[in-house]
């Protein structure tokens, strides 16, 4: 505890003698490339915890801001048609209580991301002049999952960043769900399906978990055959509070264990103290990542202009990140969170840096020397998760070594 508040307390230190030592001198490093995955905003719950004080969820809360507009266009990876979207059929078959959808970025959500790109506006475009102060296609490269909430929160991020000038209609790019590497797939990973979904059925009944669900249950009187878990009930009770909708009274008390029991129940779930679980979960997306990193460094990139690459993701997308960064502070990210990557290049040694922030917030990444990451050590810190597209085809196929996990739920 005393040695993190004296850390805290030196990088605040540090930060101030950084800033002021700054008016006089330009930074030693200069910046080269942005990558940022960001969670969607606020949205309505997935499903409403059930037998409860229900909320009110209409239409009017997804009203779209006029200054959250552009001109934008969704195709598949290659500028073709929009694949299908299974995940977004599935919320289409429910209504929730007002009338509207499971999972649909609301107004709140909207203008979170908004604010999030007048953040990156203020940073890569106002104090640091990277970015042309409108959008340009050859720059920035825009890729979400194939969900509405998704698609239309990087459509509210850009609209902040930019302020609504755009050179051209902006593409956002989306992958066919077999394939997508935006979140843990458990539909295109199979051994990841067999592993998790007993893990997901499991992580209810672990004594702590259970003996807290069964009280909280009660307290709301809930039956106890409902089906319900911790990260459903959190789910529900943070899109409440967000959109000032009532909340159970019995979930006043109960909020900090909510939150809690909720994280413990993911950790279980990935697992991360093994580390191919972690490699199905993200090996691909650090892939991506390092090889965007590695095109810009060796100039072999067939967009020499790009300097941004915006991920439009999601909760289950981010924490898994962070454990295998191994910044995860074991606290559920709030919408609108984001992940940042920069690679910088020494302006005397020509050495190329990483710089990875989570919420505005520099990271230090174990591994690393230091905040400005060396290239050299970050890779290597992320090799131990990367996986190219075969090997985690090949383990994602490798299921005759677990037949002990072919019965269970799957997720």
């Amino acid at each position: 505890m005393w040695a993190r508040v004296g850390l805290l307390g030196s990088v605040a230190l540090g930060s101030m003698f950084w800033s002021q030592k700054n008016k006089t001198e330009p930074s030693p490093y200069e910046l080269k490339l942005i990558q940022v995955l960001f969670r969607h905003g606020a949205r309505t719950p997935l499903k409403s915890i059930p037998d409860v004080l229900e909320a009110q969820w209409v239409p009017e809360l997804l009203e779209a801001p006029a200054h959250t507009e552009i001109d934008y266009i969704v195709t598949d990876l290659k500028g073709g048609p929009r694949p299908p979207a299974p995940v977004e059929d599935s919320y289409r078959a429910k209504v929730l209580t007002g009338g509207t959808y499971p999972g649909q970025l609301t107004t709140v959500g909207m203008q979170q991301l908004y604010d999030l790109g007048v953040r990156l506006r203020k940073r890569y475009i106002q104090e640091v002049p990277f970015l042309t102060p409108s959008f340009n296609p050859k720059e920035v490269y825009i890729r979400s999952t194939n969900i509405v909430r998704t698609i239309e929160s990087a459509k509210c991020l850009v609209a902040g960043l930019f302020q609504q000038e755009q050179a051209g209609v902006v593409s956002i790019l989306t992958e066919m769900a077999e394939k997508e590497v935006l979140y843990p797939n458990y539909h295109g990973c199979k051994l990841l399906r067999l592993l998790a979904g007993p893990r997901w059925a499991e992580s209810s009944t672990l004594p702590d978990i259970a003996a807290d669900l069964q009280s909280i249950q009660c307290a709301l009187g809930v039956d106890p055959h409902q089906r319900l878990d911790f990260i459903l009930i959190r789910d529900d009770m943070v899109a409440r509070e967000t959109h000032g909708l009532p909340i159970p009274t019995a979930l006043e008390h109960w909020r900090n264990i909510v939150e809690q029991r909720a994280v413990d129940m993911i950790n279980h779930i990935y697992e991360p103290s093994k580390r191919q679980n972690l490699q199905m979960c993200v090996g691909p997306l650090f892939q991506l990542l390092i090889t965007n990193i590695e095109d810009k460094v060796q100039g072999i990139t067939s967009y020499p202009d790009r300097k941004l690459f915006l991920y439009s993701v999601h909760d289950t997308t981010l924490m898994p990140c962070l454990m295998a960064l191994g910044v995860f502070d074991m606290k559920w990210p709030p919408y609108a969170a984001d992940i940042t990557l920069e690679l910088y290049q020494h302006r005397q040694t020509n050495q190329h840096f990483v710089k990875v922030s989570y919420i505005g917030q520099d990271q230090k990444i174990p591994g690393c020397s230091d905040v400005y990451c060396p290239l050299n050590e970050f890779k290597e810190a992320m090799s131990v998760y990367s996986l190219p597209d075969e090997r985690y085809q090949a383990l994602c196929n490798s299921t005759e070594d677990h037949p002990k996990h072919f019965t269970g739920s799957q997720v």
